[in-house]
């Protein structure tokens, strides 16, 4: 069954990895479509992300190779010839060596790793922002579940269509500085009032 060269040796034995990778994926899209919770579906985002990079730093791994630095025998400045006459002048290339295809492959690709520093560090600043998000929607709402917010905006929005019925464009709701002037408006006048009648005359 797990011999070598069957399809099953192929794909559960040398691409496990490949296998894991693909499922992770999978729980991850899950979660970020089918889950209502906000934070949920930030978990799933997460494990969404690593599986991809997984997946890129597993293409740039080859057995048997070095890091993407010179090994001594193949440094273009590791060794300089030293001429015979010092009076004598020469001009020394110490540009960069292209090396052969055959010795490139003892070095791994750095390509993969790079760009996966880089998904990992914006990976992050996304989470967080999200999470800020979500206590923002936490605190203006009172939940993060996804129904019910949708329920409650859908509430605001025809509460705002109704007022705006009632209330012509025209017409402006009066603000708070306004009724208090007119609240001691109206007091004032109901002073002025009772000083002005006169007083009844009391008996003799």
């Amino acid at each position: 069954m797990f011999e070598d060269g069957t399809i099953i040796n192929e794909l559960l034995i040398e691409r496990l990895n490949y296998f894991i990778y693909v499922v992770l994926l999978l729980i991850g899209l899950h979660a970020m479509i089918a889950k209502k919770n906000l934070i949920k579906k930030l978990i799933g985002m997460s494990i969404f992300q690593t599986a991809i990079i997984l997946f890129y730093v597993s293409i740039g791994v080859k057995e048997g190779s070095t890091i993407p630095v010179y090994l001594p025998e193949h440094d273009p400045h590791g060794s300089h010839s030293v001429p015979s006459d010092t009076n004598e002048t020469s001009h020394f290339d110490h540009g960069p060596v292209i090396l052969d295809s055959s010795l490139v492959k003892g070095y791994a690709n750095p390509l993969p790793h790079v760009l996966m520093l880089t998904a990992i560090v914006v990976g992050v600043a996304t989470l967080g922002l999200a999470l800020a998000l979500c206590q923002r929607i936490y605190q203006g709402y009172g939940t993060i579940e996804e129904d019910e917010l949708l329920a409650k905006m859908e509430s605001r929005e025809i509460r705002s269509k109704t007022l705006s019925v009632q209330i012509p464009k025209d017409q402006k709701l009066p603000k708070k500085d306004e009724l208090k002037k007119e609240k001691s408006r109206s007091v004032s006048k109901s002073k002025t009032l009772s000083a002005s009648k006169p007083k009844p005359k009391g008996k003799k």
